[in-house]
């Protein structure tokens, strides 16, 4: 039996905010937004704009102990350090890289399956009739690599995605050239999944989402969320921008910025911002005809609207600081080295933060000992995958619904404080 209908206040206005609040309203509940910047002007806007099903492989896989030293110390990898931040990245590192074994790898891509593993279908539904649809677009999603042997030295991730269902057709040589003639003749060999999809424009399908919320009486309030406010052991209010809004329950979704608010509502997440960079390159000659991962540099090459942006990139240097040179001139030179052939107009620099889990696994549900207080985030590399399930699944348990799927890897009490 469901619960009585709510106010729901959701702090947070990315993907994951804006898809619990269309769920929350399909389910007839009243809702407000509360994010400082507006919709979709953080990670949503930012990322890869893939929907990528298949990415449930997390980067501490086997082998990264010996692999990230080498990586540090070479300009042409895409990993990078802010050395000054280290001693205070240091307790959150030594955790993160404890999972860097072939069992946590295959328990995190099992958390992270169910939340992602239907990416093009949660979307389709999630965008249904709000506008949004128009940015979405099925495709395949392409893995290249520089031959047969540089494919096999993935074959634990790949193990785990057969395992998982995912199938791919396999393009060598020539058959890669008659795919998309678009790429360096350095590639000659890519794995082909079907069933994916992009996003044309992440940034503008996440604020046609809100706008769609506000549309069907949702309340946007541009303010910077402080704290919850509760009484005897229950959700009151959200306090932003100088007053309390009242309401009866609360979502925090605010990416690597919730773990302040977490803390308050009594857990205390492992958290970092993961720095990640895209360089878009405007009015190009030539569009790829599917977004691709490219193994050997490890970033995303999207076609967008107007534009192909190429993401990627992994920087440790916590949230204060401002643009590296060094990941922005990497992610120059693989454009030039991926689309040998391909000439563009001019190019927009990005810098976001991926809000990453020593764990790699987000963290989705009811705090414990507040009742009324959910969150949804910690999706490192995934939040515009993995964003329509988790608002759905949020939408399902502030409801009062049970979600079909086993909820305990994600559960925040592994976090109480």
């Amino acid at each position: 039996m469901s619960q009585p209908k709510k106010t729901v206040a959701i702090i947070g206005a990315g993907i994951v905010g804006v898809s619990a609040a269309i769920e929350l309203q399909r389910d007839g509940h009243q809702v407000i937004l509360i994010d400082g910047k507006g919709p979709g002007e953080g990670t949503s806007h930012g990322n890869g704009g893939i929907l990528a099903s298949c990415s449930i492989v997390p980067v501490t896989g086997p082998g990264l102990w010996k692999k990230a030293p080498k990586m540090l110390l070479d300009s042409s990898q895409p990993l990078f350090m802010r050395w000054g931040y280290l001693p205070k990245l240091a307790p959150w590192l030594m955790k993160y890289m404890g999972h860097a074994n072939a069992e946590d790898t295959a328990r995190i891509a099992a958390a992270l399956a169910p939340v992602v593993g239907d990416s093009l279908a949660d979307h389709q539904a999630l965008a249904a009739g709000t506008g949004a649809e128009r940015h979405l677009k099925p495709s395949d999603y392409l893995f290249l690599y520089n031959d047969r042997a540089h494919f096999g030295e993935d074959a634990f991730g790949w193990g785990l995605r057969r395992k998982h269902g995912f199938r791919w057709d396999e393009l060598e040589g020539a058959d890669v050239r008659a795919y998309d003639s678009i790429y360096a003749e350095e590639f000659g060999f890519a794995a082909r999944l079907k069933d994916h999809g992009l996003i044309l424009d992440p940034g503008r399908y996440v604020k046609d989402l809100a706008a769609h919320v506000t549309a069907n009486s949702g309340r946007l309030v541009q303010a910077f969320a402080e704290d919850v406010a509760r009484e005897n052991g229950k959700v009151t209010g959200v306090r932003a921008g100088g007053e309390t809004i009242p309401c009866d329950a609360v979502v925090v979704a605010t990416g690597v910025w919730s773990k302040p608010l977490a803390e308050k509502l009594g857990i205390s997440v492992p958290l970092e911002a993961e720095r990640g960079y895209h360089l878009e390159l405007w009015e190009p000659s030539a569009m790829p005809k599917a977004p691709v991962m490219v193994a050997a540099a490890k970033c995303v090459v999207t076609p967008m609207q107007g534009r192909i942006r190429i993401a990627g990139i992994v920087e440790f240097g916590g949230l204060e600081a401002g643009p590296s040179k060094g990941p922005l001139e990497l992610l120059r030179k693989n454009a030039r080295r991926i689309l040998p052939g391909v000439t563009w107009k001019h190019e927009e620099e990005w810098l976001g933060y991926r809000p990453a889990p020593a764990d790699s696994i987000p963290v989705i549900g009811e705090v414990p000992r507040l009742s009324g207080a959910f969150v949804g985030f910690g999706h490192h590399h995934i939040g515009l995958t993995g964003g329509p399930k988790t608002g759905r699944l949020l939408a399902q348990m502030i409801s009062g619904r049970t979600p079909n799927m086993d909820m305990s890897a994600y559960d925040p009490a592994r976090y109480a404080i």
